[in-house]
């Protein structure tokens, strides 16, 4: 009772939520984690950021930051512990066009910052399913990454500058919007992954796009996935680097959005195995005004090439979104995965990157040594395949946490043969703690847990998750 009134003087009574107010918090979006934290602050700027963590370390009280509430992993999950939610700070500070960046606090949405770049027909590029409730905070300590990663990057490469609160509640001011910076260790990309380890993001500089003035967008078939790679390089040599996003889905995902999605239609006349959503994006006058039959210089290059292959065999079938709402259409299918993905249980849901040219051995090699193991096992997937970033799931006849683990197991063993990892997008959280503790270096996690001690040497930011003990 005694913290609870220090919290509520720094935040105000009606920000230091207890009881059912902290329902909304009280588990993830998976489900797998929940219960009610004892305490949901939500402080209104870094100063009272910089109190709460003051106040938490005197205590010595664990605090988990939480942004959008939108990850995977568990590691915002906190019953009976304090809460600090960053909702509240969601100012974008500036927008500055000529210098291309913004200016934004952890709590802003991710698709407030799309439309605040729109209004200057600039792009902040990072998407994913849950823009509309994914906050820059979690984004950052997570290091997210999307579909658009094949072109710009993960969040780490989109973030010029941060600000940050320690443990102790001292503000490290990192808000340079410079492009080279090699004074001393680089402590903005130590923050940004770190998943509320290190310290609370408050606010970051983060880089804008020129927004494509057209795109080309198409669903496509291929015989395999080896085919699909040899497409995209020959997409990216053809148009020099301007593939936005390049997306496998099989013919099982199809099939289930195809059942679980009212008004959902088939994206060809039959059926395939591999289905590709590929999208270019043009920047330049000569890549996007309409050419005489109106259409854009970028979509007719597309058709040539797709022509090409369809001619030689190796691509089966291709529809061009010929409207916009032909390419929302092709961009709704594969952003349902999440609700196409856990609405049955138990399911295994892992997050791993293999060298692209490995990704259909790794599919390959997961399916049949978990086949081997659950002959009743399901396997439910989709890829980011122009970065070699596997969702891979499968739905599981045991629930229990030993079978669990023993086909997590195999998935690891598959991605190090391959040179993978076993964490490419959704962080570690807790849900992949055995993991870290299993395939992590050792003295990677040596490296790691000396730099959590010396940053929060009481151990109060985010306990139990990301660093194995």
């Amino acid at each position: 009772m005694t913290s609870l009134k220090a919290f509520a003087e720094i935040v105000g009574t009606d920000y230091a939520m207890i009881g059912a107010d902290t329902a909304k918090w009280a588990q993830d979006w998976t489900g797998a984690y929940s219960g009610a934290p004892g305490v949901v602050l939500r402080p209104a700027d870094t100063a009272q950021v910089s109190a709460i963590l003051r106040k938490a370390s005197e205590l010595r009280l664990s605090v988990i930051p939480v942004s959008g509430n939108t990850g995977l992993v568990g590691g915002t999950h906190a019953p009976g512990g304090v809460l600090l939610s960053l909702d509240r700070m969601n100012t974008i500070r500036e927008v500055n066009p000529r210098a291309r960046t913004a200016v934004v606090e952890a709590g802003v949405i991710l698709s407030a910052l799309h439309e605040a770049a729109d209004d200057h027909e600039l792009i902040f590029p990072l998407t994913f399913g849950a823009h509309g409730s994914a906050m820059i905070g979690g984004v950052l300590s997570t290091n997210a990454g999307g579909s658009n990663v094949l072109r710009y990057g993960n969040t780490r490469d989109l973030c010029l500058g941060i600000e940050a609160v320690l443990a102790d509640g001292r503000v490290v001011d990192l808000m340079s919007a410079v492009h080279k910076d090699n004074s001393g260790l680089d402590l903005r990309d130590l923050l940004i992954g770190a998943e509320g380890q290190l310290g609370v993001i408050t606010a970051a500089v983060m880089k804008l796009y020129p927004k494509p003035r057209a795109y080309a967008t198409a669903m496509l078939a291929v015989p395999a996935l080896g085919p699909a790679l040899d497409l995209l390089n020959r997409l990216q040599d053809a148009t020099g680097g301007a593939v936005e996003a390049f997306e496998y889905m099989p013919r099982n995902y199809i099939q289930t959005h195809l059942d679980r999605i009212e008004g959902a239609r088939p994206p060809f006349d039959e059926m395939h195995d591999v289905n590709i959503l590929v999208e270019l994006g043009a920047t330049a006058d000569r890549d996007a005004d309409p050419g005489p039959d109106g259409k854009p210089p970028i979509m007719a290059l597309l058709e040539r090439e797709l022509e090409a292959m369809l001619e030689a065999g190796t691509l089966l079938d291709a529809v061009i979104a010929q409207n916009e709402a032909q390419r929302r259409e092709m961009w709704a299918r594969r952003e349902a995965a999440a609700e196409l993905t856990f609405w049955r249980k138990p399911y295994i849901d892992t997050d791993v990157a293999v060298p692209l040219d490995r990704v259909e051995t790794f599919l390959e090699q997961a399916n049949t040594r978990i086949a081997a193991k659950d002959p009743e096992a399901e396997p439910f997937y989709i890829a980011h395949l122009g970065d070699g970033n596997v969702h891979y799931g499968c739905y599981v006849s045991d629930p229990s946490p030993a079978h669990k683990d023993a086909i997590i197991a195999i998935v690891e063993d598959v991605v190090a043969e391959l040179g993978g990892s076993f964490s490419a997008e959704h962080g570690v959280g807790q849900s992949k703690l055995a993991t870290m503790r299993r395939r992590k270096d050792p003295v990677a996690l040596d490296m790691m847990r000396r730099i959590k001690h010396a940053l929060d040497s009481q151990g109060i930011l985010n306990p139990g998750k990301t660093i194995p003990d």
